[in-house]
């Protein structure tokens, strides 16, 4: 398959996903608002959602291709099965341990992570409780990571992208149910925990069904530390690193956010927006890029790794940078339009709107560290990547603390201090990554390449403006057509027309070019249900 129609397989099913996703959302505002009981529900989400995305969103499962991809091509599907055997019941057993630990610990730790309400101790009994239902997530996703790195080397993308959906299924049931049912908000709050762990669970059975269905038999078995386990593990613990930097700057600012009461629940209803371009796009992309450079690496075709990375780059770009534009300019528009309702005010929205704002501006950075890792990782190369990404996160720590505190102090919400922070990292760690792949002539920015980005930079400007307009008059477009709901779905989609349509007029992109991307390439397997 072509990478346009890999993205587009991954993304249109991953929409589906953060489209269930945003429903659980609201129903989220609904029923516990910006207070102590969203809190809580950010605080047990935060380590199983930063592991979810770490291993099953593509930054372990694309460091773990190559190895896969390596010994199958050198020794054979049989030794490649006994290389992913032996690693996924070493990583399994590894992340239990760890899982059960961080149970135990976990009345010691929620302290520290929601210090704004240490005093309450209804509130820390609950929190306690629903991140103890929620841990035993890692443990399933750390075999999810791995099923869905065998299920894409063998180019199937459909299945794993596919499942996450679970997670949001399970978890809007028990919401729903708490508008239905005569049931306290703190018991929907720990079925909504709950829910978590059992998603996890059928995610795994599904996978594992769909690899069995590829041809390849896999067994949980007793961990060993095998030369091909300790190669694989050299590779993939700085690779997951590498691509998760983003995912660990946000989980460094929602510790920093535990001690104001709210700035949790705005950080993650920020975090939910400006993450849908990296999962939709990102990600997408970026698992897509992996096999392909790597044959591309393997087969010494230099020229053909250069026009691969240069694909996806604009094609990432011609996605993400209207969806940031979109953001930055609008995002009180978008969050009062969408999530305000019930619990949740649009003083709320007003909040997490100006947070929003400055997450926006990093968003083209958060994707682009996804389409430039794959070209270390094709090379087997997870060190360098590792070393930018500790260094963006440092950066986090640093200048995030200090505008947070300088901003508490000048009577400003020290949250924008933390997404100035992350975004400003995000930025550098792109810098890093580029300027090596550059200076090593690994990717050499085509004049054609720069044409097509200043041509999509242009679209995007033009679509800046129209939104600008409607953000001025959003009352007026809310009364004229009757629901502020539809004005935004109504302003959304006309900006997407006109940047669509400047897209084809400057000629960032041509008829004949999106037929041809989205065709098969010769020798490309059947689409299937696993594809």
């Amino acid at each position: 398959m072509s990478l346009a129609r890999n993205t587009l397989v991954q993304s249109t099913l991953t929409l589906g996903s953060r489209l269930l996703g945003f429903g659980r959302d609201l129903a989220l505002s609904a029923n516990f608002g910006q207070g102590a009981l969203m809190d809580v529900w950010s605080t047990a989400l935060m380590l199983p959602n930063m592991f979810r995305r770490l291993f099953a969103e593509g930054a372990f499962a694309q460091a773990f291709v190559p190895v896969y991809g390596g010994v199958k091509t050198r020794e054979g599907d049989a030794a490649a099965a006994v290389t992913a055997s032996e690693a996924m019941s070493f990583m399994f057993a590894v992340v239990a341990a760890f899982c059960i630990l961080l149970q135990v610990a976990m009345p010691w730790i929620v302290p520290l992570l929601l210090s704004a309400w240490k005093d309450d101790a209804e509130v820390m009994r609950v929190a306690v409780i629903a991140t103890q239902l929620a841990m035993p997530y890692l443990a399933c996703m750390t075999i999810a990571s791995l099923l869905s790195g065998v299920l894409n080397t063998g180019g199937r993308f459909a299945l794993s992208a596919a499942v996450p959906v679970f997670l949001n299924l399970c978890t809007l049931a028990p919401l729903i149910s708490g508008f239905v049912l005569t049931v306290s908000p703190e018991a929907v709050l720990l079925a909504t925990s709950a829910a978590v762990t059992v998603s996890g669970v059928i995610q795994a059975a599904l996978l594992w069904w769909g690899v069995r269905r590829l041809g390849v038999k896999l067994k949980l078995g007793l961990p060993r530390l095998t030369p091909n386990v300790k190669r694989a593990l050299a590779l993939a613990v700085p690779g997951a690193m590498a691509g998760g930097a983003m995912q660990v700057n946000s989980v460094v600012s929602q510790v920093l956010a535990g001690s104001d009461a709210g700035a949790r629940s705005v950080l993650y209803n920020a975090d939910r927006l400006y993450q849908l371009p990296l999962g939709l796009v990102g990600v997408a992309i970026g698992l897509a890029l992996v096999p392909r450079l790597t044959r591309a690496f393997v087969s010494g075709d230099h020229e053909g790794g250069q026009k691969t990375l240069d694909d996806g780059i604009n094609l990432a770009m011609a996605f993400t940078l209207p969806a940031a534009v979109a953001l930055f300019v609008i995002p009180f528009f978008i969050i009062d339009a969408t999530v305000t309702r019930g619990a949740f005010t649009s003083a709320d929205a007003a909040r997490t709107a100006d947070v929003l704002r400055q997450f926006a501006w990093g968003v083209p950075a958060f994707v682009l560290a996804k389409v430039l890792t794959p070209p270390f990782f094709a090379r087997e190369d997870t060190r360098r990547p590792m070393y930018f990404a500790v260094a963006a996160v440092i950066i986090t720590v640093v200048l995030g603390s200090g505008l947070f505190f300088w901003f508490g102090a000048l009577g400003w919400d020290g949250v924008l201090g933390l997404a100035i922070a992350t975004s400003a990292s995000a930025w550098i760690n792109v810098g890093l990554l580029a300027g090596v792949l550059v200076r090593e002539n690994s990717w050499r920015p085509s004049p054609a390449f720069v044409s097509r980005i200043a041509r999509v930079l242009a679209a995007s400007a033009v679509m800046a403006g129209l939104l600008l307009l409607a953000g001025i008059n959003y009352e007026l477009l809310s009364q004229v057509l009757l629901a502020k709901e539809i004005a935004v779905l109504a302003v959304c989609g006309l900006g997407a027309g006109v940047y669509g349509a400047c897209l084809l007029a400057f000629r960032a992109v041509t008829l004949s070019e999106l037929k041809a991307t989205l065709r098969r390439e010769p020798g490309g397997s059947a689409v299937s249900g696993l594809d």
